[in-house]
């Protein structure tokens, strides 16, 4: 492409910001990551995983990205690798290493209908059970992560188990956007540097912070470990446990 090409693309996409700055209208949202620039490569992947399940695709965890384009795409290279690692490293403790979609404890399904909720539990009282890579469970988790991704999961949780994308989308929806048992969201706390040990507590530190399951927390830890080691970089600062 020529130089005055250049300038005039350059020039054209200035105008345009612009006009949209003057039309009240928002500007375009964080480019998220692609299979091309996620900071986590296929082969990298494939070797934190190497008996996952076959839904749990690459492509799929690429595909659901656009939904947060914070998520690994946030500060420098380093924070980049440990946020990815960060949030691998809890899906693999959370589904035995991306071997299990759903949870496997079946005598749990009926537990997870809060029948308080206005809009009860259309899908069955037993339809809310743990699905995806943060097993997203309870009526209430399924309407919220919904609700933000434009999908009725409420109606239709058996979404999550069918379909990659969706799947990875709800984990990143609780990772970006929610602080559970934790006092931050897991992607703000990898971000300011609080530590991995944040992450454990937002996730599930109601029964593994504290003291309580070291055998559970420690797994996590050396999969973060693990992961930071094999995309080339450290655990960073702040606290590894909780």
């Amino acid at each position: 492409m020529s130089v005055s090409r250049v300038l005039a693309r350059a020039l054209s996409v200035l105008t345009s910001t612009a006009l949209l700055g003057t039309l009240g209208l928002a500007a375009a949202p964080v480019p998220a990551a692609s299979a091309a620039s996620f900071v986590v490569s296929e082969a990298q992947f494939n070797k934190m995983f190497p008996s996952r399940n076959a839904f749990y695709t690459y492509k799929g965890l690429t595909d659901a990205l656009g939904a947060y384009p914070k998520f690994a795409n946030a500060g420098g290279d380093a924070v980049r690798k440990r946020e990815a690692a960060a949030f691998l490293a809890n899906v693999s403790h959370e589904t035995g290493g991306l071997r299990y979609v759903v949870e496997q404890n079946t005598a749990n399904y009926p537990h997870y209908c809060d029948t308080s909720q206005p809009y009860g539990c259309p899908a069955g009282q037993s339809a809310y059970y743990g699905r995806g890579p943060l097993q997203l469970s309870w009526n209430f988790n399924y309407k919220a992560a919904g609700d933000a991704l434009g999908i009725d999961l409420l109606h239709d949780p058996w979404q999550v188990e069918k379909n990659p994308a969706t799947a990875w989308k709800t984990g990143l929806w609780f990772w970006n956007t929610q602080s559970g048992a934790g006092r931050m969201t897991p992607h703000d706390a990898i971000v300011n540097n609080k530590g991995f040990g944040e992450t454990i507590r937002s996730i599930n530190g109601a029964l593994e912070c504290d003291g309580k399951n070291p055998d559970e927390r420690n797994d996590r830890i050396n999969l973060y470990k693990q992961f930071v080691g094999v995309l080339g970089t450290d655990t960073g600062g702040g606290s590894l446990s909780c």
